[in-house]
């Protein structure tokens, strides 16, 4: 017998939410939180996977998720610097850091690439992903690539298990490797842009990951709000489109990413 459809329309906040929720279950991450350290850089949608992994070891309570980034795209009523910041970052709490399953408050990156290896995890955001040829990359803005090349030194120096967490939202057409030879050249201006590979996490992956069904990327667009939203066509049994509609339904009800 064929597999049943079923069709959503999400937006990029409920993405994110399921990102987080198949991201914190992977198999590596819990043994990391035993044995090992955990990095999640911060990033919009990783401030929903600092929630999820922060609950699973009871130290939610002082995340604070709207100030969890470094540069973000934003409408032009902002004041951003020429970086993508915002100018008022005295709320940033720094990246979080799991040291066996602790939270080392106020650590980033840069003060713990240098003592990570094999067995430790680094959880990054992207700014842009191919779906169909499975690549992400990183705009860059700081003269010296930023998180990235500290991360890139543990990860291909060390290995370093590297997860990409990157909604659909992000989603390009086009090779992401000939893209960045044109936006890192000499006449080009504007952020740098950095091919970077891993552990790739979109909604459709977070879906397979958390129900066993079958996601698919099949429409996009709205208005009043929904302009970044996206249908997804999911296809299993029928009890997996039953974990489907329950794992939809909780995540459609979450708000969108404010300041």
């Amino acid at each position: 017998m064929d597999n049943k459809i079923n069709q959503y329309f999400i937006l990029p906040a409920a993405g994110k939410r399921m990102i987080a929720k198949a991201v914190s279950g992977i198999p590596s991450i819990k043994e990391a939180l035993e044995t090992g350290t955990v990095v999640i850089v911060a990033g919009t949608t990783n401030s929903y996977v600092a929630e999820e992994i922060l609950k699973i070891i009871n130290q939610d309570s002082e995340f604070f998720a709207r100030r969890f980034f470094r540069g973000i795209s934003l409408p032009p009523k902002y004041q951003m610097t020429d970086a993508g910041r915002l100018g008022d970052e005295s709320r940033f709490i720094g990246d979080v850091v799991l040291v066996n399953g602790q939270w080392d408050k106020g650590k980033t990156i840069y003060d713990v690439a240098d003592n990570l290896g094999k067995g430790d995890i680094i959880i990054k955001g992207a700014n842009a992903v191919n779906i169909k040829s499975r690549q992400a990359a990183v705009l860059i803005g700081h003269p010296k690539a930023g998180t990235i090349s500290a991360i890139l030194q543990a990860v291909a120096g060390r290995r370093v298990e590297l997860i990409l967490p990157v909604g659909l939202e992000k989603r390009i057409d086009g090779d992401i490797g000939e893209i960045a030879g044109r936006l890192n050249s000499a006449n080009a201006s504007g952020h740098r842009y950095f091919p970077v590979s891993g552990n790739l996490i979109t909604e459709l992956d977070a879906i397979t990951i958390l129900t066993g069904a079958k996601a698919e990327l099949v429409a996009g667009g709205g208005v009043c709000g929904a302009e970044g939203g996206y249908w997804i066509a999911v296809s299993g049994t029928d009890t997996q489109l039953k974990r489907a509609d329950d794992l939809l339904a909780e995540a459609i009800k979450e708000p969108n990413f404010t300041l």
